[in-house]
């Protein structure tokens, strides 16, 4: 079957946010009188939504928890993690590939309110059909909420579409939405595609195979 529409991950797929997302939770925890992240928050953090990520830091202290969002929607100018944030080698180069295909591309994240900011930033913008963040959906990602819309917005169909992602919660949305999963950088994850450069797509959408080696031509 072939492939129509990829719908990519933000976080770890497209960027290499680990720093940015230290950065901004720290802030958070030192203005609000606790210890700097463990490895293990962060990590949760990082894949998780805003929201779940304030309680996971707070859920012990409910008025604190109310504080740090108050603190959040108040204080932080997302505008100020964007240059913490690196984007994966060959990235444009295989969007604009995609786009040459006219293979329909999306992005599908748990961010919510930074991402208008990081698609301007990076001028994101003519390389995607659809963006879907947890502020458009009922219920964010694994749920299939956001892929379904996706294909709705686009007329696309699951059987025609390449899940690129980086993590369990990835891993359950494409399971749940029926579309293909590609593992990126996480061989734990790979149900079968696995890639550690974005090139690496275009090779498999031209023949099926599982990739071996970057492929940018």
């Amino acid at each position: 079957m072939p492939v129509t529409c990829v719908i990519y991950d933000c976080d770890g797929v497209l960027f290499d946010s680990l720093e940015a997302n230290r950065q901004l939770y720290n802030r958070i925890a030192l203005s609000m009188g606790r210890v700097p992240l463990t490895e293990e928050e962060l990590r949760y953090c990082h894949m998780n939504t805003m929201t779940d990520s304030i309680h996971c830091l707070f859920k012990e202290d409910r008025e604190l928890e109310a504080k740090a969002v108050s603190f959040l929607k108040e204080q932080i100018d997302f505008k100020d993690f964007i240059p913490y944030l690196i984007m994966e080698p060959h990235l444009l180069e295989t969007l604009t590939a995609l786009r040459e295909k006219r293979i329909m591309t999306a992005i599908s994240t748990n961010r919510t309110t930074s991402m208008p900011y990081i698609m301007e930033k990076f001028r994101l913008q003519p390389y995607f059909d659809v963006v879907v963040t947890a502020l458009d959906v009922t219920r964010p990602k694994p749920d299939p909420e956001s892929v379904v819309r996706i294909l709705d917005r686009l007329h696309g169909r699951a059987e025609e579409t390449l899940y690129v992602g980086d993590s369990e919660i990835d891993l359950g949305t494409a399971r749940s939405s029926g579309v293909r999963f590609a593992a990126y950088k996480n061989r734990a994850i790979s149900t079968g595609i696995f890639i550690d450069d974005h090139c690496q797509i275009l090779r498999f959408l031209s023949n099926g195979e599982p990739p071996q080696a970057p492929r940018c031509v």
